[in-house]
């Protein structure tokens, strides 16, 4: 036999119309409550004034003058003698000429000024120039002549400086110059020291003497 259920007591049939009517009630309740206006009585409270009277101090305004310079002292003046004696020139001066008369021209019998040109300067050679005794012999000059300089000692610098220079045709140096520093006083002292030394083999081209540069490292190390 089939159960059959009385529409009447089915419980769903008003749910549809239920949630409709509670979604209309709760939007209308949350309309209600945002357009509510509130009006709330009583005086406005008042904000005292909290600014302190600071009191201000009045500094003076100093200004220290500076110390004056001292006084210089009064430049020496050397007395030359007068009675100095003008060498002869040789030349004939007529001051009693007139403004027609002919000057004559001035003829240098030893002809133009020459203009000594220096020679070039090479940086490679077909021989290089050498100290005079070999590496050992400079080895022995620089044990010699080297000196320490104190402030590189106190400060414990040690390194190498590159010294660049110019040997000439005679073999003597010059235009001394530092290619790499360490400081502490060993650039000049690897200046002094190359500057000092005695005459180089000169660089030769063809078998003949040139001017040349050279490059020359020189140690500094503490013991």
């Amino acid at each position: 036999m089939e159960l059959k259920k009385n529409p009447k007591a089915d419980v769903k049939r008003w749910s549809g119309t239920l949630l409709n009517f509670g979604l209309a009630t709760s939007i209308g309740l949350a309309l209600a409550a945002f357009e509510w206006k509130s009006n709330q009585g009583g005086p406005i409270k008042e904000i005292p004034n909290t600014q302190q009277a600071w009191e201000l101090l009045d500094i003076p305004l100093t200004i220290q003058t500076p110390p004056p310079p001292p006084p210089k002292a009064p430049p020496v003046l050397k007395e030359q003698p007068n009675d100095i004696e003008i060498e002869d020139l040789q030349i004939p001066i007529d001051i009693n000429t007139q403004e027609t008369d002919k000057i004559p021209d001035v003829i240098l019998s030893e002809g133009p000024p020459i203009i000594d040109e220096a020679d070039e300067i090479r940086d490679f050679t077909e021989v290089q120039a050498s100290f005079k005794g070999g590496m050992e012999a400079w080895y022995k000059y620089l044990r010699d002549n080297l000196k320490y300089p104190p402030q590189a000692r106190r400060m414990g610098i040690e390194g190498t400086v590159l010294v660049r220079f110019v040997i000439n045709k005679d073999g003597s140096v010059q235009d001394v110059e530092i290619m790499r520093s360490i400081g502490g006083g060993c650039d000049e002292e690897a200046i002094k020291v190359i500057e000092g030394s005695p005459n180089w083999n000169p660089g030769k081209m063809g078998g003949l003497p040139v001017r040349s540069r050279m490059v020359m490292p020189i140690k500094f190390r503490l013991n």
